[in-house]
């Protein structure tokens, strides 16, 4: 893919939770938004989809069963460091999501969260990144 969609107003996020009903819930309602989710069950997956693809924002689960959010977290930033991550935690582990800001996180958000809190959060990030074409 080439530049950005800003044109389009599509933002594609790449989803990584290893709650599939969670991600398939939050997928179906982030398309009807103009936002394109791909989602990845596993950090693992996660890291191989975005090999192959462009994205405008991460959405990552801290708590997954593969990898620990944090250590995908690391790899994303080696792979495309300017790439903004929301980091979420559903297990009030405040500690490891500041810990996630400090290894280069964008933000991060408490699980449950609505759904125009992380739309608004998505948004943000996409604002935030530097115009290149990458």
């Amino acid at each position: 893919m080439n530049s950005k969609n800003k044109e389009t107003n599509i933002i594609r996020v790449l989803l990584v939770d290893d709650e599939q009903g969670y991600l398939n819930v939050l997928s179906n309602r982030m398309a009807r938004r103009s936002i394109q989710a791909t989602k990845a069950f596993s950090g693992t997956e996660a890291i191989q989809i975005l090999r192959k693809n462009d994205f405008d924002v991460v959405v990552l689960d801290l708590k997954m069963e593969d990898m620990d959010g944090i250590e995908v977290l690391k790899v994303i930033k080696r792979m495309v460091p300017e790439l903004p991550v929301i980091i979420l935690t559903g297990h009030g582990s405040q500690t490891a999501a500041e810990e996630g800001i400090s290894f280069g996180a964008f933000d991060y958000l408490s699980k449950p969260c609505e759904l125009s809190e992380l739309l608004e959060k998505i948004r943000e990030a996409y604002q935030h990144q530097p115009n290149s074409d990458s």
